[in-house]
């Protein structure tokens, strides 16, 4: 039996034992809108909750313009030009471009051309977020969490603010898209450490699927909401990366609109967990590296046994990353426990701690096995993961672990799907 699986641009073929119990899960396929530039721009005519946003700008105006930078495989190539092909009335100069890399390196300026066209790249501003520079952000007010809100200083002064990107299920947001465009997109880096912060990673409610009750996702929504007037586009993608959905307008009802589609598509329910779980990190350009790869060991984490295995294919073309702490963190660790100990002392703050702790947390779980071309044995080692450098080898020893009821799950396509144990009926 044969799968593919979303690996870096190209994909790898899986051949998985015949005779065995394996369970394959993946998103309902959509096709992509057939025509996804007029849908774009009938989204943009007709919002939700607000006028075309060629009437919601004013002429007059300055305009910022947030968008997703290169480890997100939003369209921005449509997306933009569809948004300025409604701003006509408002001159170059007054439009500014905002790449939302959060804590994220900054794009180069061949990564900004793939990602834009270099139409746009020589057309307009672009402005990088640099989480680690205080003077380049201001407060804009403070959450009923307590946590001081600060975003980049330039997106704040304009008078129209427009939000972009694409609605998946997150593991520890609920979904993408949203404020997740200015908070953490554009934020400095301590309102990000309080919101990605160990007493909000903890919550149950803090997952795959989940808005409403998650302390993390309802604190990005009020800290964007800080900024209105904003204007929502956000769209849905199918695994071809072709756009499946638009939904424009005002933030709250747009967003919700998105994730109620995208949680009927992506999000699959498991009657019980599996023993082995097989994974990928959704191919190029989500698996660039081992720190977004963790989104994919999420997903496998969800329904596998604990004491059970999970195997991760990803490119990590981007290495661990080098940039930000996340390796540092795993490598100065003595133990997982240990690094959890740090990370939940109060008031202990480090880039990247989030995903540490979620991965730790996955890794006491079940054990997690790393295959990737791009990654040494001791980079994976370091990481407290696996090394596996032929899946279908690991797979035959593990089965030879569990025995011969051992069930197996495959996600193809990693977290575009996201499996969840359903509550077995009542009475």
């Amino acid at each position: 039996m044969q799968v593919r699986l979303a690996y870096g641009k190209t994909g790898m073929v899986l051949e998985l034992p015949d005779g065995r119990d394996i369970t394959i899960l993946e998103p309902d396929y959509v096709p992509g809108l057939p025509d996804p530039q007029s849908s774009l721009r009938e989204a943009l005519q007709h919002p939700q909750d607000l006028p075309p946003l060629s009437a919601w700008v004013k002429t007059g105006e300055t305009v910022g313009i947030a968008f997703s930078d290169i480890t997100r495989p939003t369209p921005n190539h449509l997306l933009m030009p569809s948004i300025l092909s409604e701003l006509e009335h408002i001159p170059d100069r007054r439009i500014l471009l905002f790449n939302g890399t959060g804590t994220h390196r900054p794009n180069t300026y061949e990564e900004l051309r793939r990602m834009l066209g270099e139409g746009i790249v020589s057309r307009f501003r672009i402005l990088q977020n640099d989480a680690l520079d205080r003077e380049s952000h201001v407060q804009v007010g403070t959450t009923s969490r307590g946590n001081d809100i600060w975003i980049h200083r330039d997106f704040v002064e304009r008078d129209a603010r427009i939000l972009t990107g694409f609605i998946e299920p997150h593991f520890f947001a609920g979904f993408s898209g949203g404020g997740k465009a200015c908070m953490p997109g554009l934020a400095l880096l301590d309102t990000i450490f309080r919101n990605h912060s160990a007493a909000n990673l903890d919550n149950p409610s803090t997952t795959w699927g989940i808005t409403e009750g998650n302390p993390l996702w309802e604190e990005v929504q009020e800290a964007a909401e800080m900024l209105a007037p904003l204007f929502l586009l956000n769209v849905s993608l199918n695994r071809d990366k072709q756009i499946t959905g638009v939904f424009s307008g005002r933030m709250d009802k747009a967003h919700r609109a998105g994730c109620a589609f995208v949680k009927e598509k992506a999000m699959t329910p498991v009657t019980e967990p599996f023993d082995i779980v097989v994974t990928s990190n959704s191919g190029y350009p989500l698996d660039l590296n081992l720190y977004q790869s963790v989104k994919g060991m999420s997903a496998a984490a969800q329904i596998v046994k604990p004491g059970g295995a999970s195997i991760i294919a990803a490119d990590c073309w981007d290495g661990i990353p080098d940039h930000g702490d996340y390796g540092k963190m795993l490598r100065e660790a003595d133990t997982l426990e240990s690094l959890l100990d740090t990370i939940r002392k109060p008031g202990y703050r480090r880039q990247d701690m989030w995903q540490a702790h979620v991965q730790a947390l996955i890794c006491l779980k079940a054990e997690v096995h790393v295959y990737s071309r791009n990654l040494t044995d001791r980079q994976i080692r370091d990481a407290f993961l696996n090394p596996c450098r032929d899946i279908e080898g690991l797979l035959a020893r593990l089965l030879d672990r569990y025995g011969s009821e051992a069930r197996i799950c495959v996600l193809p396509e990693g977290p575009q799907t996201i499996p969840y144990l359903q509550e077995p009926p009542r009475g």
